[in-house]
């Protein structure tokens, strides 16, 4: 799925360090993915009514404001098909754990690093104005917020090239062939040798 810019409410979540298994319990990864993980997002923290996850004005969130350390712990990816299947196309934080950061990136969902005091900014907007909606910008690397106020972001221009054009890193490859290609001709004109020596080890 193409990502390119996204407005829509936004819910801020203030826990820090949360970990995968507060993202979907490990008990919840045996069932197959067709069937959706989005009913497992947070599953033991919603048990609870007033968990924000259930709150009216958040419901339809697709972008999530979170603390720092945010999708710490084991290296399930679930925890971005829960975020995935539950319509969360962003998640905000000051930091991530490297793992869940690069499965986000797999998995359609732009992971946001911006600072602490960025976040914390955004976090209030959203308690004391649920319902708000925020900006991500992918292709100008921006979060924007309703009254005009943008924080810059950068996101690896492999990963960036991936999720503007919907695709996996096996199809962004194979949209560059034409270059695969021409470099592979001129390599074989310009040192043959080299080529036929390969072709031989073969």
């Amino acid at each position: 799925m193409k990502f390119t810019s996204l407005t829509a409410v936004a819910m801020p979540y203030e826990p820090v360090n949360v970990d995968t298994d507060q993202i979907i319990p490990a008990r919840f990864l045996k069932f197959p993915r067709k069937d959706g993980y989005g009913k497992f997002l947070f599953h033991d923290l919603a048990e609870d009514p007033d968990f924000i996850l259930n709150r009216e004005r958040f419901r339809e969130a697709k972008i999530l404001v979170g603390n720092r350390n945010f999708g710490c712990g084991s290296s399930r990816e679930g925890a971005a098909y829960a975020l995935f299947d539950r319509g969360f196309r962003s998640v905000i934080a000051p930091s991530f754990g490297d793992i869940f950061y690069n499965n986000c990136l797999k998995n359609g969902i732009v992971p946001v690093r911006l600072s602490e005091g960025e976040c914390t900014r955004l976090r209030k907007l959203l308690n004391d104005h649920p319902g708000t909606q925020l900006t991500v910008d992918l292709e100008k690397q921006l979060v924007a917020e309703p009254g005009g106020e943008t924080h810059p972001f950068t996101v690896d221009g492999f990963h960036r090239e991936m999720l503007l054009k919907g695709v996996d890193e096996l199809g962004l490859t194979l949209t560059l062939m034409p270059q695969i290609e021409a470099f592979e001709k001129g390599y074989a004109a310009e040192a043959p040798w080299a080529v036929r020596g390969s072709e031989q080890m073969l």
